[in-house]
């Protein structure tokens, strides 16, 4: 196996594409002639004898280019076989088709292919001279061979038009080439359902209207070589073509944009003239749109670019398609490209495969090296550039040489991935520069909201900057966190080491641990270190604390709760010693080990301060107090805290108090909090004070309570109306029984009930919270309001209730309702039968409830798309029209007991997952399942009763999770599935 895998990947290098034999007597200055410059035109090297050598010519010369030719094209003319060299080139020609690697053609000009075959008619009578000849067997078995071989007739294309006929054979030779290329390319290794998937978004021959795309991602993740093989695959659909590569390299020299405009000319038109910048722009407005273009931007970085290049898209005729990469989505946005493809990172099985192929030249790797190569693709993070950097330094290595070199990487990272990547970071505005630095090295996998708040401390306009990033292919921003690719984070941090390698005292940003404690433990002044992030570091607090002192510049500090058996009575102030920079903007510390912060912190600068479960009791020791004017950002949850003056934080926009038990006084002043958006107070249980000042906080966007008595409070008050929050989140969490006295709250657009104890009944006051968007209702909840129809804006609507029995029929009534959810609702059987009347519905999702069957007018939910019926385990029957949801994504069915899927779900063209795990019952899947083409996944674990897989499943294109475990009545499998 390994010397097959071996062989196979050595692919013969051929010098010509085509080699066209032939008859020059006959179609030497017609057919011929017009069929090589086709094929040349189309970048189709091809191999034609020259006229004024045919006499000097030798046989040998010509054999050798047969042999060296990939493709042949024999034109089978009247005289094709008076010919002694025809014969012997259709002789050789047939004697190479015997390889796997070279086809031949026949191309019937005029001849029958049954005279070819027999040589009877005109071909007869042109071989007869030759019958005498030593060869003649030889010749007419080979005529014979050729003639039966799969062509054209000439007289059977285009209706005999022979330049439409050329432009056909040309195209089918120009797509045999190129799905050999595509074929045997290692580099496309990967790419396959990444080219499936932009192939189906160019929509050629579907769409006749002109299509720009955009392929975007990371440096190193495939764009070129994924448009290189786009455009191999489908050039040959068009009447023109051009690869402009390189366009941002290239624009920056003199006449760059000029250059690029005459090359598009050239390629397209066979234009070689020159002309000025305008004339450029004006000749592809006005040329371009006479003909059907595949054109490809490659690594294009400004919209300009875009404007000289691709101006509009009436500068191309109908059926054109414009294909960018680029690393900015920004210039796609702007350009008004809306059809943007992102590429992904290889998955584990592809790194491995393309990783084998570069380091092995074959597609398992040997086998005492199956560890380190998976340690190897593990690096790499699914990066395709690295993974062929990698791949091709480690050939040929010893095992000890692959070990020191992964410990190496450990240290020195693959500098030929951040040499690619280093373009992005250098395009940056200097604050985004400041910014990705900041995210590189110590903010990988934060909420970005916290994100945020450290950069917004530091000056820096966080949320357009991490944007930015973001539009570049330096971040990705998931489920709200920063995403940062191994990579680029190496990027950042070798951007602020490499200048002064092993000296942390001159770098600006710290989060190597045992830098750090260099740092620290030495006694160290500095300037340069401007962040920190401290992490379980090994030394005593006293060294900390005095280390910390020696910073003079530091902005931020991040610090995780101490893992170390250092007590509290450890962490000790000198009172005259310098501990924390007064350069300080923003100081996180978890569990914070003192009583207060240090006499000596002016805190001037400080505009960020978190100390969450800190022993913190007080801001300042008494008499110590100081104006922290710039704080903005004030996280004390779930610390010792027992007072605190507000008066002293006058900027404040965000307070969290949640979990402060010790808290008893709060000191308020009028006016002091006229900034404050978001203030949590949950679990204040001590505090026994008036919270009337919520009443002045016009700018407060966030409250969150969880006392009764502190709404009741509110509500009670005459001078106080909710209508001063204008965008209420409310979340009240409570044991009493009395009714929520929250009429008032007209604007709450969050609604957030749990109560502790069973609430016998809810007051019909929350429906007349008329702007609500988000209600949820959990815990003991025994029943819905009947009125809930009143929240004509509610957007989702959340019941988590093991008391609820039934729905109200007018919840169907909520137009706007995008979003519904019914969790542990185990008491409820039913669904409201007009739920199809919720036209916006387009998340419904059903755990562990007691329902049996879904309602019929599901299916008149035209915006549904993802259907979740989970743990629902009396389900026994969904609606035989649920083909009707031409908008469901995914559908779960998880652990009920239907025994069968109704066969209209072959009709759901856009669902993208179905999981029917768990599902003991199912006996079938419909036997067209197959038509589910863009199904991506597909769950049938511990399908019991499942007895068989239709053989339809196998046009599943995109499918790329299969899952059938435990599913041991399965009995027949498609044999062809490849997933």
């Amino acid at each position: 196996m390994a010397s097959s895998a071996s062989s196979s990947s050595v692919q013969k290098i051929f010098k010509y594409h085509v080699f066209l034999s032939f008859s020059g007597e006959d179609t030497r200055k017609t057919f011929v002639d017009h069929l090589y410059a086709s094929l040349t035109r189309q970048g189709i090297h091809t191999f034609k004898d020259s006229e004024e050598l045919e006499k000097g010519k030798k046989i040998d010369e010509l054999f050798k280019a047969v042999e060296e030719s990939k493709l042949f094209i024999i034109v089978f003319s009247k005289n094709y076989a008076s010919s002694s060299w025809c014969l012997k080139e259709v002789a050789k020609i047939m004697e190479c088709q015997d390889s796997i690697e070279q086809i031949a053609y026949p191309l019937f000009y005029d001849v029958e292919p049954t005279d070819v075959r027999r040589q009877s008619g005109p071909v007869g009578a042109a071989f007869a001279k030759h019958n005498t000849s030593e060869q003649a067997g030889k010749w007419k078995e080979a005529l014979k061979e050729a003639g039966n071989l799969v062509g054209w007739d000439l007289k059977e294309i285009a209706n005999g038009h022979e330049a439409e006929a050329i432009d056909q054979i040309v195209g089918e030779v120009s797509l045999k080439l190129r799905s050999i290329r595509l074929s045997n390319d290692e580099n496309l290794i990967g790419m396959e359902s990444r080219m499936r998937d932009l192939e189906s978004s160019l929509e050629i021959g579907l769409n006749n209207d002109v299509i720009m795309i955009g392929i975007k991602g990371m440096g190193g993740i495939g764009k070129t070589t994924l448009a290189k093989a786009i455009f191999d695959k489908v050039s040959f659909q068009f009447e023109g073509i051009s690869f402009v590569e390189n366009v941002r390299e290239a624009s920056k020299t003199p006449r760059g944009l000029l250059s690029l405009q005459q090359q598009v000319l050239s390629d397209v038109l066979k234009d070689g003239n020159k002309h000025n910048s305008h004339d450029g722009k004006f000749m592809m407005q006005t040329r371009l749109r006479f003909k059907k273009v595949l054109l490809v931007l490659d690594d294009v970085d400004r919209k300009e670019q875009l404007e000289a290049l691709a101006g509009a898209l009436n500068w191309f005729k109908d059926g054109s398609r414009i294909i960018i990469t680029t690393r900015d989505k920004q210039v796609l946005k702007a350009h008004s490209v809306n059809r943007i493809y992102d590429v992904n990172l290889l998955s584990k099985e592809e790194a491995i495969s393309l990783f084998n192929r570069y380091a092995f030249e074959r597609y398992a790797p040997m086998q005492r090296y199956e560890e380190l190569s998976l340690k190897v693709v593990h690096y790499a993070d699914g990066l395709p550039l690295t993974i062929k950097v990698l791949g091709s330094s480690l050939r040929g290595k010893e095992e000890l040489e692959w070990v020191d070199a992964l410990k190496r990487l450990e240290k020195i990272p693959c500098q030929e991935t951040l040499k690619k990547l280093e373009i992005s970071y250098t395009s940056l505005e200097d604050d985004h520069k400041e910014i990705f630095l900041d995210v590189a090295c110590f903010m990988k996998g934060l909420q970005k909201e916290d994100a945020i708040r450290i950069l917004e401390s530091c000056g820096l306009h966080a949320i357009y900057g991490l944007s930015v990033l973001e539009q570049k292919s330096l971040i990705t921003i998931s489920n709200q966190r920063l995403a940062v690719h191994d990579s680029i984070e190496e990027l950042g941090r070798n951007l602020v080491q490499r200048t002064h390698p092993r000296k942390p005292n001159k770098h600006s940003r710290l989060w190597d641990r045992e830098e750090i404690e260099v740092l620290l433990s030495g006694d160290m002044g500095t300037k340069a270190t401007t962040c920190i992030r401290l992490e379980q570091v090994e030394l005593h607090p006293e060294i900390v604390m005095k280390g910390l002192g020696n910073l003079k510049k530091l902005r931020v500090l991040l610090v995780s709760e101490r893992e170390n058996e250092c007590s509290p009575s450890d962490w000790k102030f000198d009172q005259a010693k310098q501990y924390f920079s007064n350069a300080l903007q923003f100081l996180s510390w978890e569990g914070y080990p003192l009583r207060s912060l240090p006499q000596t912190f002016r805190a001037n600068n400080l505009v960020g301060l978190e100390l969450p479960r800190s022993r913190i009791t007080n801001l300042w020791e008494s008499g110590d107090e100081k104006v922290l004017k710039k704080l903005r950002f004030l996280d004390l949850s779930y610390s010792k805290l027992r007072t605190l003056d507000l008066g002293l934080t006058c900027n404040l926009e965000r307070l969290d108090l949640k979990g402060c038990h010790d808290l008893k006084e709060l000191h308020v002043p009028d006016g002091c909090l006229g900034k404050l958006v978001y203030l949590n107070l949950i679990g204040c249980s001590k505090f026994k004070k008036s919270f009337l000042f919520v009443k002045g906080l016009e700018s407060l966007k966030l409250l969150s309570l969880s006392k009764l008595e502190l709404t009741v409070e509110l509500h009670e008050s005459q001078r106080y109306s909710y209508d001063n929050l204008p965008k209420l989140r409310f979340t009240c969490i409570y044991s009493e029984e009395e009714p929520l006295p929250i009429g008032n709250g007209q604007k709450s657009v969050y609604l957030d009930l749990q109560p502790r104890k069973k609430l016998e009944c809810l007051s019909g006051s929350i429906c007349g919270l008329q702007h609500l968007r988000h209600l949820t209702l959990k815990g003991c909840i025994p029943e819905v309001p009947n009125d809930l129809d009143r929240l004509e804006y509610l957007a989702k609507l959340n019941l988590l209730s093991t008391d609820i029995k039934c729905l109200p029929d007018n919840i169907c009534l909520l137009k706007h309702l995008r979003s519904f959810k019914l969790e542990s609702c185990l008491l409820l059987e039913e669904l409201p039968k007009d739920l199809g009347q919720l036209k916006c519905l387009e998340k419904l999702s059903l755990l562990s409830t007691g329902i049996r069957r879904l309602p019929d007018s599901i299916c008149m939910l035209k915006c549904l798309r993802s259907l979740k019926v989970k743990s629902c385990l009396l389900l026994e029957e969904v609606p035989e029209a649920l083909g009707q949801l031409v908008c469901l994504e995914k559908l779960n069915l998880f652990s009920s007991r239907i025994r069968s899927l109704p066969g209209s779900i072959c009709m759901l063209k856009h669902l993208k997952s179905l999981d029917l795990e768990s599902c003991g019952l199912l006996e079938k899947l419909p036997e067209d399942i197959g038509q589910l083409e863009c199904l991506e996944k597909l769950i049938l674990k511990k399908c019991a009763s499942l007895e068989d897989i239709p053989n339809s499943i196998c046009k599943m294109k995109r499918l790329r999770c299969f899952h059938l475990p435990f599913c041991h009545q399965v009995e027949k499998s498609p044999r062809n599935l490849e997933v």
